[in-house]
């Protein structure tokens, strides 16, 4: 038997890195999941090798900048299946390596949009469901960089201490209905997102992450998907308002930043 047997779940950013795990993870545990992306060539190519290995997979269309769009994948998983058991609010962007003073204002609303706004809308879609059942899990991924400092980074670190912020409040709200809301914050994770940020910023940064973590190395998705299947499984049932560190030891230490030269 899986953890998740006959469970309803909804992962947003599904597709590639952390989501891709979480979904992939969640399915093989025995949820239904709903895996929802920007990317639809991807996103369906992988709920296709899901499905080909016997798990129950959809994949949805979900731009999380679109209210419309996180109010219809809600709406269409609660109407195929009837419930809704576990949100992953997982998509997120990376905008940074400047000082806050160079970010324009078009940048900022795009990654508070993103990283934030569609934390919210995500929770408020699916939270009269999970009332109105008496039960759920939701998410949320916020970030090592919610608690610690790291120069450029200023906005994705206050979208991702807010997340953290909400779910605390919202783990105190929601707890008498029964719904259980925790967040997830990854150290450095090998993802496309940070693929990304190396090939903009320089290979010096992949060697300064490394160092940063006293595991000695970065993280991979798989490790975070463990701790999204913890969450929302009944093992978890009394945990709710943390946020889970799957950080390699990033947020414990001194915070050094180690010569990119």
């Amino acid at each position: 038997m899986g953890r998740l047997d006959n469970k309803i779940a909804i992962v947003t950013g599904g597709a590639d890195g952390i989501g891709h795990a979480i979904s992939q993870a969640m399915a093989r545990e025995g949820a239904k999941v709903f895996v929802s992306d920007i990317d639809d060539a991807k996103g369906s190519a992988f709920v296709e090798t899901l499905r080909a290995a016997g798990l129950q997979a959809e994949y949805v269309h979900c731009d999380v900048a679109e209210e419309k769009d996180i109010a219809n994948l809600v709406a269409l998983a609660v109407e195929k299946t009837g419930r809704l058991d576990i949100l992953v609010n997982n998509a997120a962007i990376a905008i940074g390596g400047m000082p806050v003073y160079e970010m324009t204002d078009e940048q900022w609303h795009r990654l508070i949009t993103v990283n934030l706004t569609s934390v919210f809308r995500g929770c408020k879609y699916a939270l009269p469901h999970m009332i109105a059942q008496k039960r759920g899990s939701i998410i949320n991924m916020a970030s090592a960089q919610g608690h610690i400092g790291l120069d450029g980074w200023t906005a994705y670190a206050g979208a991702k201490g807010a997340v953290m912020a909400m779910t605390r409040q919202m783990a105190v709200e929601f707890g008498p209905h029964n719904v259980r809301v925790n967040s997830i914050s990854p150290g450095t994770i090998n993802t496309p997102m940070n693929e990304k940020v190396i090939a903009d910023l320089g290979d010096a940064v992949a060697r300064a992450w490394v160092k940063m973590h006293p595991i000695g190395r970065i993280g991979n998705p798989e490790e975070v998907a463990e701790a999204a299947v913890y969450l929302a499984s009944d093992a978890a049932g009394f945990t709710t308002g943390i946020d889970l560190r799957v950080d390699g030891g990033l947020c414990v230490t001194p915070r050094f930043v180690p010569d990119l030269l």
